[in-house]
């Protein structure tokens, strides 16, 4: 019983815009990779380095470092949108530990799976495993919630990550788009779902559809 309840210890409430700060990090991240490669490849994660050379910082650091323009401006478009509502109603200490760790943890995930998989070549870079976390966090937090699809099509928060989860699963299972890091993207989803239901005592699935 004390171990659940230190587990499910709230943070005293309090609103930094930490989700800014955060967008921030990426930013200036992303110029100094792209200014100097071996910086790049330092702070990505590559399972050669990570287990044969004992780069486990990586599992951290990947998720700040993007590759590309588009890339970084697609994942710190949804950390803006979805990031600051979650903020607000969890606060940024508890958005903070709930950001960095779904993105560890998907990091440390994808690590398995490369390495089970045989894939020691690869570089993993990009928020999007955390940024999917936190999509759900905000699907939970507002069940109600309507996105609008490309600005146009109103889909509900709840259906909208069911709807992530089957096409990137699919997209995983059939090898479609294999240079995205579509197992991130689910793990992602995984630590959140993971993080609600122990953290707060919370089922997503109940969140969503109790209505």
């Amino acid at each position: 019983m004390s171990g659940t309840l230190f587990v499910r210890k709230p943070f005293r409430y309090a609103f930094y815009n930490v989700a800014l700060v955060l967008i921030g990090v990426n930013i200036l991240v992303f110029l100094a990779t792209s200014a100097n490669r071996n910086l790049f490849v330092l702070l990505s994660m590559n399972p050669r380095l990570v287990v044969d050379y004992g780069y486990w910082w990586q599992v951290f650091t990947y998720q700040f470092v993007h590759g590309g323009l588009y890339h970084l401006a697609g994942n710190m478009i949804g950390l803006f949108f979805f990031g600051i509502s979650v903020e607000r109603r969890i606060g940024s200490r508890e958005f903070l530990l709930f950001y960095l760790l779904s993105g560890t943890l998907s990091g440390a995930l994808s690590l398995a799976a490369y390495v089970a998989t045989g894939m020691w070549g690869i570089f993993l870079v990009g928020a999007s495993g955390a940024v999917f976390s936190v999509l759900l966090a905000y699907a939970t937090l507002y069940p109600t919630s309507v996105i609008y699809l490309w600005m146009v099509i109103p889909i509900p928060a709840p259906l909208l990550v069911l709807g992530y989860a089957g096409i990137e699963t699919y997209l995983l299972v059939t090898g479609t788009k294999s240079g995205v890091a579509h197992a991130t993207h689910l793990f992602g989803f995984a630590v959140a779902w993971a993080y609600f239901a122990i953290r707060f005592g919370v089922n997503p699935a109940r969140a969503w559809f109790r209505r």
